[in-house]
């Protein structure tokens, strides 16, 4: 029975040692895309396609995320968002100035700020440079609006709720009626506020957030460590209030290089308007 027991800790600890280390190699460079089909008009008159990119927490501009880069532009979206936390290395700047780069310059981009940005003491005067310089506009507590397939679409996005001032009042102060209205904050913990406030005047068709990376590592389903700011909201779609709220696990990682268990992602809503 003991040989039987050393033979199979032998066997198993380096089994269970490659697992752990190709799950972490894989989602580091093999990013998913998850899609979802969101129907707002029962009779549309165009669809559009909306990709959010989450928690980059940019390093390098490795081969994993240089093949997600060609892969979103094969995908040819309306609009691109990126919900807080590009950045946790002010030394950082120039390499998201190269991943906005191998984006289509074309497809008009919308960022806001995550709770790194603030703790890191990234320049943001220089974070919204190097964002205007590739088509893509830093909301903080702000709205704005795009005309795409002759339908208009306005992004309002808040401040950071952990190191920002986010306000959803002044958030939507500037909105202006569109056909469809993206809500845009980092922390999902936020959204019980924007739940609590929500009147439906004006209208927000859906709230996205990031910051969790679905807990990072998770072990049976269950992420032991969450970061302030989770609130509830952990992971993917939350529909039993108003407006629907989705979490992205987001594309990088914090604090621990790693992740295990909940998959690295990018979201891409198809939205029939």
């Amino acid at each position: 029975m003991f040989f039987n027991r050393r033979f199979l800790l032998r066997t198993l600890a380096p089994v269970a040692a490659l697992s752990v280390v190709g799950t972490v190699l894989f989602d580091h460079f093999f990013i998913k895309v998850n899609t979802f089909r969101l129907r707002k008009n029962p009779q549309p008159t165009a669809t559009l396609k909306i990709v959010q990119l989450s928690d980059l927490h940019l390093q390098s501009v490795h081969i994993g995320l240089r093949r997600l880069c060609q892969q979103l532009n094969q995908l040819q979206p309306d609009l691109l968002v990126f919900t807080g936390d590009s950045l946790d290395n002010p030394t950082k700047l120039n390499r998201l100035d190269e991943l906005l780069g191998l984006l289509d310059a074309a497809v008009p981009k919308v960022a806001i700020m995550g709770n790194w940005e603030y703790k890191r003491h990234v320049d943001v005067d220089q974070l919204r440079s190097i964002y205007a310089r590739h088509n893509c506009q830093l909301l903080i507590n702000q709205s704005t609006s795009f005309v795409l397939q002759n339908k208009r679409m306005a992004v309002s996005g808040t401040d950071d709720l952990m190191r920002g001032t986010a306000n959803y009042t002044k958030t939507l102060a500037d909105y202006r009626p569109a056909d469809y209205h993206l809500l845009l904050t980092h922390c999902p913990q936020y959204y019980d506020v924007i739940r609590t406030k929500y009147t439906g005047t004006p209208p927000i068709d859906l709230v996205l957030a990031g910051h969790t990376h679905g807990g990072q590592i998770t072990i049976f389903g269950f992420a032991p460590l969450l970061p302030l700011g989770t609130g509830r909201y952990i992971d993917g779609w939350y529909t039993d209030h108003q407006p629907p709220l989705y979490v992205s696990r987001g594309v990088g990682n914090s604090t621990l290089p790693v992740r295990f268990g909940p998959r690295a992602e990018v979201a891409l809503f198809t939205v029939d308007v």
